[in-house]
């Protein structure tokens, strides 16, 4: 099928080979999609689409190392108006909302049916917002009582960054980097910054 237009052309990043392959095969079958590059983490993610300049990035969002939304942010840095898909196997709550406030125009599940997914790579590249159902129903019951800084601070403590280096990192002073991390110690009932990280990150709150 043809539709006179050029193809939406499509960088694919997900560390699960079976289903990169399978939506690198599917995608681009009504003619619609052209698949024009691969990532398989993302830092490749990131190197692919700078290289291509894809009008959409189609990403998952759980990958080893540079996650899916801190690839997502460094593309952005460089391409601003990068439209981005963005899959996920578990609807965590809190994601979709930072995956929003990033800039990310789709949010779909990984279990969604492949013409779906193609369906919504047509949405972002028009520049509409799609999230799908199951998504939007997970991220409405997001009952983190962490402020956006509180997650902020927490996350770079568990990348393992010192309390001088994370204000460095966010622009903060020290102290008020103590507060924020007084806080969630306080809302997560721990007795340290590294354990309400860890408490933090397994209630899905980061």
């Amino acid at each position: 099928m043809s539709s006179g237009r050029d193809p939406v052309r499509v960088v694919l990043a997900d560390d699960e080979l079976l289903l990169r392959t399978a939506l690198s095969a599917l995608l681009p079958l009504d003619g619609l999609i052209q698949v024009v590059g691969h990532a398989s983490n993302g830092n490749e993610a990131v190197a692919s689409t700078l290289e291509h300049e894809p009008d959409v990035l189609v990403i998952d969002l759980e990958m080893p190392g540079t996650d899916g939304l801190q690839a997502v942010a460094r593309i952005l840095a460089e391409r601003p108006a990068q439209r981005v898909l963005m899959l996920t196997r578990h609807a965590r709550p809190g994601v979709l909302r930072r995956a929003l406030d990033l800039g990310v125009l789709g949010f779909m599940s990984k279990a969604s049916d492949p013409e779906d997914i193609a369906d919504a790579v047509e949405r972002v590249h028009a520049g509409q917002r799609w999230i799908a159902h199951d998504v939007l129903e997970a991220a409405m019951a997001d009952d983190s009582p962490l402020t956006a800084r509180e997650v902020d601070v927490l996350r770079e403590t568990r990348e393992g960054y010192s309390v001088r280096d994370i204000a460095r990192r966010l622009h903060l002073a020290p102290g008020t980097v103590r507060n924020y991390l007084s806080s969630a110690m306080q809302k997560t009932s721990a007795g340290t910054r590294h354990d309400a990280a860890r408490v933090a990150h397994e209630r899905d709150w980061l």
